[in-house]
């Protein structure tokens, strides 16, 4: 029996149609995780809806559950970059997505990225090492750039849809004497997407600092209890301890804990789990809430906080007053330019415009912003899950960025017995 290997959350990005999903759901039944009936029956479907070519997507798409905060969780980033001839030049093109989405993991504290050199099967002429190599020296300039070492990222060749170079190494291209990168660890070496995967360092998981659980459901069981769902992102969670929720400052009892229907004695950093609280339900508790120990640094409503973005993709100019929608940890909140303090050399953090008039496409800049509604977050530095986020206006993504600092609201924090009795007695005068 092989060595337990230490859970990692890892995000797959990359220009559209860039092979994404053939490559994963591929590498998934590579990897014996799909019955072989299962996929039958999936490749079955694709053909009958005239995607025979994406079946290996078709299932991937059918099987996913839950891809909204990925790239927020991930310990590491995929790259995935189509070498196919005009594929990698769109995907690389200011227009394109591959800079976008580095930029955004970059940005957002994701530290590990393996770059999957994709289509290899579709170069001129197939599986061409010289396409090889010049992906690799477009991809490491850019990346170097935004503060990536290539010397520490592993380049995979591989053809997602025939499976080469992804779990075995591949005789199309007996040229690639396999990839090459430095850690902490010292040097590692190896010849497949797989053996890349294997050689990501396992994150820090903070079990010492003070417990950080982003609610991500909330669960009415019967008529008294409920149950509330979240991955531990700091600290530890048992039954018996008392925790507080925020912004609501509502504090109760743990009475059980679960992870993956089983009980657990304790939930560590890295756990998604499930846990039920004593004191009635869980009333004003819900996603985006956060959960905190009542008596070590319980988390509190942010007043305010100052932030460096980045503004991605924004037609015309921002100002103060603007609101965007802001995604940070399972939060999603309206949230206001109070002040536009300064505009910011994104290499080298050197300020280039104290309190600029507005903002534009490519600009970063150390903000204030001000929830519209009661929001927790923390300082990047403190707590990195509750310090970055994605900012959305129009359908799509406006900026990203990182919080430096946030000016916390003093609440009194009440039981969630007390708060029910209040509600309960609004209700019946509201009634009367």
């Amino acid at each position: 029996m092989g060595k337990e290997k230490t859970h990692i959350n890892i995000a797959v990005i990359g220009h559209v149609d860039s092979g994404k999903s053939t490559t994963i759901g591929h590498l998934v039944y590579k990897c014996g995780l799909i019955d072989t009936h299962i996929f039958e029956k999936y490749e079955k479907e694709a053909q009958k809806m005239g995607k025979g070519s994406f079946k290996y997507a078709w299932m991937l798409n059918n099987l996913k559950s839950d891809e909204e905060h990925g790239i927020f969780k991930a310990d590491c980033v995929i790259l995935v970059v189509a070498c196919s001839a005009g594929e990698f030049e769109a995907g690389i093109s200011g227009n394109g997505q591959t800079r976008e989405h580095t930029l955004l993991a970059q940005t957002l504290g994701v530290k590990q990225l393996i770059v999957v050199c994709n289509k290899m099967d579709a170069t001129e002429p197939p599986f061409s090492e010289k396409r090889y190599e010049e992906v690799v020296g477009e991809v490491s300039n850019f990346i170097k750039k935004i503060g990536y070492d290539p010397k520490t990222i592993a380049f995979v060749p591989i053809s997602g849809f025939h499976g080469d170079n992804m779990v075995e190494a591949s005789p199309n291209m007996l040229w690639f004497k396999g990839w090459k990168i430095e850690s902490k660890e010292g040097k590692i070496t190896g010849m497949t997407l797989l053996e890349a995967l294997d050689a990501i360092t396992p994150p820090y998981r903070p079990i010492d600092k003070p417990l950080r659980l982003p609610i991500q459901n909330v669960y009415k069981i019967g008529e008294t209890e409920t149950a509330i769902s979240g991955r531990v992102e700091s600290g530890f969670l048992k039954p018996g301890m008392f925790v507080t929720f925020a912004p609501q400052a509502i504090s109760a009892e743990i009475k059980s804990v679960e992870l993956h229907y089983k009980f657990l004695s304790e939930a560590i950093p890295g756990d998604t789990v499930v846990f039920k609280v004593k004191n009635n339900s869980g009333v004003d508790i819900r996603r985006g809430s956060v959960a905190s120990g009542s008596k070590n640094d319980p988390a509190k409503e942010s007043r305010s906080f100052t932030a460096h973005i980045i503004i991605m993709n924004h037609p015309g100019k921002i100002e103060q007053g603007y609101t965007f929608v802001i995604d940070c940890h399972t939060a999603h909140i309206a949230c206001k330019f109070a002040e536009l303090k300064e505009k910011i050399d994104n290499r080298t953090g050197r300020t280039v415009e104290k309190n600029p008039k507005f903002l534009r496409s490519g600009d970063a800049a150390i903000i204030e912003l001000i929830p519209i509604k009661p929001m927790c977050v923390e300082s990047f530095n403190e707590y990195p899950s509750l310090g970055r986020f994605v900012a959305r206006d129009m359908s799509q993504i406006v900026a990203v960025g990182v919080i430096k600092s946030v000016d916390k609201i003093e609440a009194i924090q009440k039981n969630l017995s007390s708060k029910r009795r209040e509600l309960d007695l609004e209700s019946k005068n509201n009634n009367r």
